[in-house]
C-alpha cells in the first residue's frame, strides 16, 4: 500500500466539471486526510454539492482523476465506483428519507440493497444505529412525516452509517435546524467521528459548524480550492472571497471562537 493511500481518504486531481457551456469546477485539486473532518465552504451555487456528487460518481466530469480509499472513481455505472461505494455513507441535504417507509425500513435500506441478512439481524442493526445517533427504539416504527427536522437528520445519519463506512459525506447537515438542534447535531458528528474513526467530508455554509467541528476547512471559489487549512489559516487568507466570507458582518460574532 502506498503512502498516499495510507494518508489520504480522498484525492482529487485537476478536476473539470461543467454543464453545457458552463464550467463549474475548473482544474480543482483536493486531498482529504484519513480520520479528519474537512469542511467545504463556498458561495451558493458555487459548486460545493457538485464537487461532492462528482466524487461519489453521481455527476460526470470532463477531465481529472478521483480516488477514494485508493480506488479510482469513474461514473455512476463504473465498476470501480460501485466497488468503492461501500466505503462511504451519504447524508443528503434535508435527509432524503423515503416517505413511504418507516424509520426502521429507511435505515435498513442499504442493508437490503447490499447484504443478505435475516430480518431479525437487520432489525437489531437498525435499532443499534438509531441509538448510536441519539434516537430511541420506539422511534423505529414512525414515518418521516412524524419526525421533527432534527430527528429526520438523525435517521438519515443512521442510514448513512448502516454499512459501517469509513467515510461520511454530509451535504449541509445543519440546514433547516434551529441553533440548538444544529449545535447538538454538530456535537454528534464530532463524537461519532472520534468513536468510529470516520473521515468526514462536510459541505456546509454554517460558520458555527466550520468553527467547532472541522479539523480543516477548504474554500471553493472561482471553481477551485483557493484556501485550505485550519480555521486560523483561513482567517489569514488574502483571497477576496475568503476574506469577505470569514470577515463579513455575519461572522463578527464568531470571531473570538474562530481564532
Amino acid at each position: 500500500m502506498s503512502g498516499s493511500v495510507q494518508e489520504f481518504a480522498i484525492r482529487v486531481r485537476d478536476l473539470v466539471v461543467g454543464f453545457g457551456r458552463q464550467t463549474v469546477l475548473y482544474h480543482l485539486s483536493l486531498d482529504v486526510r484519513r480520520g479528519e473532518i474537512l469542511g467545504l465552504v463556498g458561495a451558493s451555487g458555487g459548486g460545493k454539492s457538485v464537487l461532492m456528487r462528482t466524487i461519489i460518481g453521481l455527476v460526470p466530469r470532463r477531465s481529472g482523476t478521483i480516488e477514494v480509499m485508493g480506488q479510482p472513481i469513474g461514473g455512476t455505472h463504473d465498476r470501480s465506483t460501485q466497488c468503492a461505494a461501500g466505503a462511504w455513507g451519504i447524508l443528503f441535504q434535508q435527509g432524503a428519507l423515503f416517505s413511504s417507509l418507516t424509520v426502521r425500513q429507511n435505515v435498513q435500506f442499504p442493508l437490503r440493497e447490499n447484504l443478505v441478512l435475516s430480518q431479525a439481524l437487520m432489525d437489531e442493526i437498525a435499532i443499534a444505529k438509531l441509538e448510536m445517533v441519539g434516537l430511541r427504539a420506539e422511534d423505529a416504527d414512525k414515518y418521516p412525516s412524524e419526525l421533527s427536522g432534527g430527528m429526520t437528520k438523525r435517521v438519515a445519519l443512521a442510514r448513512a452509517l448502516a454499512l459501517d463506512p469509513p467515510i461520511l459525506f454530509l451535504d449541509e447537515p445543519t440546514s433547516g435546524l434551529d441553533p440548538i438542534a444544529a449545535g447538538d447535531f454538530d456535537a454528534l458528528i464530532k463524537t461519532l467521528q472520534k468513536t468510529l474513526g470516520l473521515t468526514v467530508f462536510m459541505v456546509t455554509h454554517d460558520l458555527a459548524s466550520l468553527t467547532t467541528v472541522c479539523d480543516r476547512v477548504a474554500a471553493l471559489a472561482d471553481g477551485k480550492i483557493v484556501a485550505i487549512g485550519p480555521m486560523r489559516e483561513l482567517l489569514r487568507s488574502e483571497h477576496p472571497w475568503v476574506r469577505a466570507y470569514f470577515h463579513g458582518k455575519r461572522s463578527q460574532m464568531l470571531q473570538p471562537h474562530m481564532r
